[in-house]
């Protein structure tokens, strides 16, 4: 994330709250998408570079139901009174070369990728004129990526797409491709605690310990920074899985399809408001025990600084 200008937001997948759709999910899927808690919309709406004003455009390559999907993100975002809203809807590798949708995204200041497959996002519009215009604006420019499940998957150089949750510390379970390449040195695991897959990012990690594994719960997110700095939004949980301590494992030595060893793999959590350092590897908690208590009452000049005023009720 150095030398760059962008932001990035990448979350872990939906829950029920800020969704306005229906509960019953299993009996009608393509009616009830559920959304991430509107605090982290919220906090993707405060970091643009117009605030409610920005020009966000949802991306809804990865869904199969991309017409669905993007209305609803239409209707959260305006119901946070974010107006300037569209869907770019490139369901085909000739359309992420229209000049009308390039000149959409040029002029965006928050892009919004949707869940679904990440392989069908990146085969989709990886190495086009999108691509391109996607990389340099993140670079360049004051610009939000935002996504969510498999828009958060696919933010990295190397990215997970297969590999089941039981089964991903046998040799050879998890299968990796090239992402987007907007972050590198990481890989980023989705709806990570509900369906138990720290295991592949283990596995992950153990093949090429200098990249850290992000997995990333429901209703949780991260939000990374020019400076390499990963704050924990939302209400649930982020792990870490730092490989660079690994002292031995079995990896090279035992056949496909075998149990995997791993000595010394270092693993912190996150939940809300703590930070992580990708330069310096610190994670600081911001609730320590060993730090000075926030007194439930405070004013304004007394708040706790590392709190801003839009955070407290």
């Amino acid at each position: 994330m150095n030398n760059v200008k962008g932001k990035l937001i990448i979350i872990g997948g939906a829950v029920d709250k800020g969704s306005f759709t229906e509960v019953s999910f299993d009996q009608n899927v393509a009616n009830n998408l559920n959304f991430f808690e509107t605090g982290i919309m919220k906090r993707i709406i405060r970091e643009s570079k117009n605030g409610s004003e920005s020009r966000i455009e949802i991306i809804t390559t990865a869904s199969v139901i991309p017409r669905e999907v993007g209305p609803e993100y239409i209707k959260a975002f305006e119901y946070l009174n974010a107006k300037n809203v569209g869907v770019l809807y490139i369901e085909k590798r000739e359309q992420a070369h229209d000049p009308e949708v390039l000149q959409r995204l040029r002029e965006a200041d928050v892009v919004m990728f949707t869940g679904g497959d990440q392989l069908r996002l990146t085969s989709i519009l990886g190495g086009t004129e999108f691509h391109d215009i996607l990389l340099d604006k993140f670079k360049n420019e004051d610009f939000i990526y935002a996504g969510t499940s498999a828009g958060a998957a696919a933010a990295s150089n190397n990215m997970i797409y297969q590999g089941s949750s039981s089964e991903a510390l046998l040799k050879g379970e998890v299968k990796i491709t090239s992402g987007l390449s907007l972050i590198q040195d990481v890989i980023i695991d989705t709806h990570f605690v509900q369906r138990g897959r720290i295991g592949r990012l283990f596995q992950t990690v153990v093949g090429n310990p200098r990249t850290l594994g992000i997995g990333l719960g429901e209703d949780t997110g991260l939000l990374i920074t020019a400076n390499g700095r990963m704050e924990a939004i939302g209400s649930g949980l982020v792990i870490l899985v730092d490989g660079r301590q690994i002292k031995d494992t079995n990896l090279t030595q035992v056949e496909l399809g075998k149990p995997i060893s791993i000595n010394n793999l270092v693993v912190h959590v996150m939940s809300m408001y703590d930070t992580y350092d990708l330069n310096t590897h610190q994670m600081e908690i911001r609730n320590s025990q060993y730090s000075i208590p926030v007194t439930a009452e405070v004013d304004s000049d007394h708040a706790d600084p590392r709190v801003s005023a839009d955070d407290r009720e």
